[in-house]
């Protein structure tokens, strides 16, 4: 059957022919030309030659002989995802522009591929960027969602991976917290290493390594006893460190966290039940970098996730 898809704004500006390589990577590009020259591939039902610039809104024919495209795509590293998936990864695209791609990230979905992993934003990105070379230059766990920037050549990977590692990036993270904090901001810094967080190194015992975590922590929120609403400005990139920090420092697990806290709907109130999403409700919700080509600050904010926005939206809890 003949398909009529409309071009999102994240789209706008791509060419006729890449659109089409991200949608149906198993195209060859002479068959591409061969359907464009035979007038089966059209933009809002006019002829094209294959290089023309896609706006937002534009409606374009596609023949029902690419339907045999759709099929599952699978990397060496035995990981495969559909067209379908690409498709949802696309539409979690917040800025695109020749050298970044930038995602609001799904809880769930990790980052970097790898062994067990069916999908990861790395591959699935290559996929709906065969001409450039995708790489990451920062990363957040598998169960959290928010933004991600990937590089699409390598000048832009090197510029921006320094920026992570110079602390030049800013990120910064909501959470909702089970329990209440006692001090309502401040500076978290202490040393962690394989889940477990140290009050300085002369507590950590011979022959474990641990790494320095910094980060700073602000209360928007909160309901007495049950939960808090928080902002966390890591200074540091530790693995799991704002759910070490959360759970430890400051006594109160992230929501969701089955790692370092309790179920939350072992919470003994309605809220309980409400909470129970077996998703972690913590969100990558702003990121400050330079662009690595215009040198120009950028700051990008994402929409916070549904799982999340119910319960903001009960707790009459505000964004920063």
């Amino acid at each position: 059957m003949t398909e009529f898809l409309t071009i999102s704004d994240a789209e706008s500006g791509t060419r006729l022919l890449r659109w089409f390589l991200r949608h149906y990577p198993g195209m060859l590009q002479r068959d591409f030309y061969k359907l464009c020259r035979g007038g089966q591939i059209r933009i809002n039902s006019s002829r094209c030659k294959g290089m023309e610039v896609l706006n937002a809104g534009d409606v374009i024919r596609v023949p029902p002989t690419l339907n045999s495209y759709k099929i599952v795509k699978k990397t060496e590293n035995g990981e495969n995802f559909s067209l379908s998936d690409l498709e949802k990864l696309r539409n979690c695209i917040i800025h695109d522009d020749a050298d970044i791609v930038v995602f609001n990230k799904p809880a769930g979905l990790a980052v970097q591929g790898g062994t067990g992993i069916k999908k990861s934003i790395d591959k699935m990105a290559a996929a709906l960027f065969p001409y450039d070379k995708i790489s990451l230059v920062h990363r957040i766990d598998r169960e959290t969602s928010g933004l991600l920037v990937v590089a699409k050549n390598q000048k832009a990977a090197q510029n921006l991976a320094a920026q992570f590692q110079n602390k030049v990036a800013h990120k910064e993270y909501l959470a909702l917290l089970q329990g209440n904090v006692s001090k309502k901001s401040g500076v978290i810094d202490n040393y962690v290493a394989k889940g477990q967080v140290f009050r300085d190194e002369k507590s950590v015992p011979e022959n474990v390594s641990v790494q320095r975590a910094v980060t700073e922590y602000k209360v928007l929120g909160e309901t007495a006893g049950v939960v808090t609403w928080v902002l966390f400005s890591p200074k540091t990139g530790r693995t799991h460190q704002l759910r070490l920090h959360s759970a430890f420092s400051l006594g109160a697990p992230i929501v969701g966290d089955d790692l370092y806290g309790e179920r939350s709907d072992k919470l003994d109130s309605v809220l309980g039940s409400f909470l129970a999403t077996q998703k972690l409700f913590l969100f990558a919700y702003r990121i400050t970098f330079r662009h690595p080509s215009t040198g120009k600050e950028m700051t990008l904010c994402a929409d916070v996730p549904d799982f999340m926005q119910s319960v903001i939206k009960f707790l009459e809890f505000k964004l920063p």
